[in-house]
């Protein structure tokens, strides 16, 4: 997803940008890359290079997901109610859904899986599902499918939260038809209902067991903010810092509760580590600004606007980058010297480097493609001359 969108702005129809949210995104992004460099740290530390980091407790870094979770609740509910009780609308939906999320994590998919069948041995429980067609269909069809372990992950394990944003996809594209408040109120009824089936309903298929996660209600959460939001709800300068002091605090709680658990099971995730994640996005729902505006802010806040932009990039492919810094610094001689810190520092710079570059030369121009392709008769494809040009980091919808 790209930038995050109020509608067309009044000035010269430029896009309006939540710029705190694309902030809280690029933010979000970096806590997991955190949480997974820490983890490289540590296989460093395993081969006598140095020390381990201590258990997590200034943040649950791998808390980003959850922000994720709930940015995406919000901003797709936001953008999207716009197609609700339109002919096609879900139609127009799914597609602009498919555009955006499908081409880049089958391509790291597509690249995990070469590697994967080049050293199968380097893969652990996932290359159990190498000898498993099905499996590796359902990977790349955001199936929930189990590993031999029980875990339920697809190939590329990163993919386990697109198989909750391919759900809520579909979830909110069924209750189009229902209009603005109808969809909301569908999405939300659904997803609760679904979580009280999990709670009470014991031995359901892995695929029912897997989207009837209490962490299904942190997309609840977003959706509940963007129809506050489209019913008039703007958050003034004391209460936003309030809301941000209130979520940072609630992170750094749930950092210690948590302690060395590396993530919550059940109702614990959505409540300790969700509960927090959404008062910071509705911390982040300040004024909006267009483009243009954007482009006068300061360069530090225009760059993480960018690292918003490329946030979902970050996330995919910031695994290879980590790998590729770890093993530099081991043939470079210099893991000794820079343990542990530096060399997470280094395995972040290098993740950021990486996702930026993908996201330029090939996820936006492949979502572009696919989009048009799939939505011919898309505002993106009808020729605008009044308008000034949309640069990267336009439509979100």
């Amino acid at each position: 997803m790209r930038a995050l969108l109020a509608g067309r702005g009044a000035r010269h129809g430029r896009p309006v940008i939540f710029v705190l949210l694309q902030i809280l995104r690029a933010a979000a992004a970096l806590m997991v890359v955190w949480h997974h460099a820490r983890h490289e740290a540590g296989l460093l530390a395993e081969r006598g290079f140095g020390h381990a980091p201590a258990p997590e407790t200034l943040l649950p870094w791998w808390g980003g997901v959850d922000l994720f979770f709930v940015i995406s609740g919000f901003v797709i509910v936001h953008t999207g109610v716009r197609l609700a009780g339109r002919p096609g609308g879900r139609a127009r939906f799914l597609a602009h859904r498919i555009a955006r999320v499908v081409p880049l994590y089958w391509l790291v998919s597509l690249v995990f899986l070469a590697l994967a069948l080049a050293r199968p041995d380097l893969l652990g429980d996932a290359a159990a599902l190498l000898g498993d067609p099905a499996a590796l269909v359902a990977s790349f069809l955001f199936w929930p499918v189990a590993r031999p372990d029980g875990t339920v992950q697809p190939l590329y394990g990163l993919g386990w939260t697109l198989n909750y944003e391919a759900f809520f996809y579909a979830v909110f594209a069924a209750g189009l038809g229902f209009g603005r408040r109808g969809a909301v109120a569908w999405l939300c009824g659904a997803l609760v209902l679904l979580v009280a089936v999990g709670a009470l309903v014991p031995g359901l298929p892995v695929p029912l067991r897997f989207w009837t996660d209490p962490v299904v209600l942190e997309f609840v959460a977003g959706a509940g903010l963007a129809l506050a939001y489209r019913e008039g709800f703007r958050p003034g300068l004391p209460l936003r810092v309030g809301l941000t002091v209130l979520g940072g605090v609630g992170l750094v709680l749930a950092a210690r509760v948590l302690a060395g658990q590396g993530g919550a099971d059940g109702f614990l995730r959505p409540l300790l580590v969700g509960g927090p994640a959404a008062l910071l996005v509705a911390a982040a729902l300040g004024p909006t600004r267009d483009t243009a505006q954007v482009a006068r802010l300061p360069v530090p806040v225009r760059g993480l606007v960018g690292l918003g932009d490329a946030s979902y990039a970050l996330y995919l492919v910031h695994p290879f980058a980590l790998r590729l810094v770890r093993e530099g610094l081991l043939r470079l001689g210099l893991a000794p010297a820079v343990q542990p810190w530096g060399s997470m520092v280094l395995m972040l710079a290098g993740s950021v480097a990486a996702a930026l570059v993908v996201h330029r030369l090939i996820e936006a121009p492949l979502t572009r493609i696919l989009r048009a392709r799939l939505d011919p008769r898309g505002p993106q494809n009808r020729v605008r001359a009044a308008l000034a040009p949309v640069p990267p980091g336009g439509r979100a919808d």
